[in-house]
């Protein structure tokens, strides 16, 4: 594998499972010191314990919180020195319409997902300008368009999706690029009850163009782009990660 991270610092947030550990995982073996996020301290300890010790960080925070958030960027500086990439991937996704979701998962959802970008920007941003340093925020296709029964989510990921064009717009002429992942299906413990349903796996298929969904190690792998020297052209993109879903118009194929 590539080396493209060495003596680079890199904070993951929703590092304990899912998108996120698999990029945790991509940019160590990349040769980055990688700065562990999440709420689940277990989760992060038991990823950490995989990999080398003097370039890993846990750190326990829950994103919502701007003040937690801002202790998690210090740490990180103090054990590491600076930071060079920040990847925002914490997010939840409850169901439900605007009628069948509540005003408790509208608030939380929009806090952790949409805030989280905004608070971790927010702290990461100087340590960024001053090393050149890039973000990549995880959005998703449904922040691109929208989805039945996810009233919330949908709203959160197009927060991200406009929020990511703001930063690029602000930052860029300041050295730091900001680009945003859009995936489609992937097979993250978030969507485990969604691979078992047989029905709905072939409906998925019928609309995605490689007939499958993603592994988290494939959007991990673009991030881990977005993020390095091979990017260093690609700012302000929305990246569709979805094996073909929005090169569709939505009609279904004829014959």
């Amino acid at each position: 594998m590539e080396q493209r991270f060495v003596d680079r610092v890199v904070i993951v947030t929703g590092a304990g499972s899912g998108i996120g550990e698999a990029t945790a995982r991509r940019f160590s073996a990349e040769g980055a010191s990688v700065v562990l996020v999440g709420d689940q301290r277990a989760k992060l300890d038991a990823l950490a314990e995989q990999l080398p010790a003097e370039r890993t960080l846990v750190a326990r925070c829950d994103v919502s919180k701007p003040r937690q958030v801002e202790a998690m960027v210090a740490s990180a500086i103090k054990r590491f020195g600076g930071l060079d990439v920040l990847v925002s991937n914490a997010g939840v996704a409850p169901e439900g319409s605007v009628v069948e979701a509540s005003v408790d998962d509208w608030e939380r959802t929009l806090a952790v997902n949409a805030g989280g970008v905004f608070h971790g920007a927010r702290a990461a941003m100087p340590h960024l300008i001053e090393r050149g340093g890039s973000i990549v925020n995880t959005a998703s296709v449904s922040g691109l368009g929208g989805d039945w029964s996810l009233a919330c989510y949908n709203a959160s990921k197009g927060a991200i999706v406009n929020l990511t064009r703001s930063m690029a717009l602000d930052f860029g002429p300041r050295g730091v690029r900001v680009n945003a992942v859009c995936p489609s299906l992937t097979f993250t413990p978030m969507t485990a009850d969604m691979k078992g349903n047989r029905k709905l796996m072939a409906k998925f298929k019928e609309r995605i163009p490689l007939g499958r969904g993603a592994e988290p190690s494939e959007i991990a792998a673009v991030i881990a782009f977005l993020a390095s020297d091979d990017a260093s052209f690609v700012h302000g993109v929305m990246l569709p990660v979805d094996g073909g879903l929005t090169a569709s118009n939505g009609q279904p194929p004829m014959g």
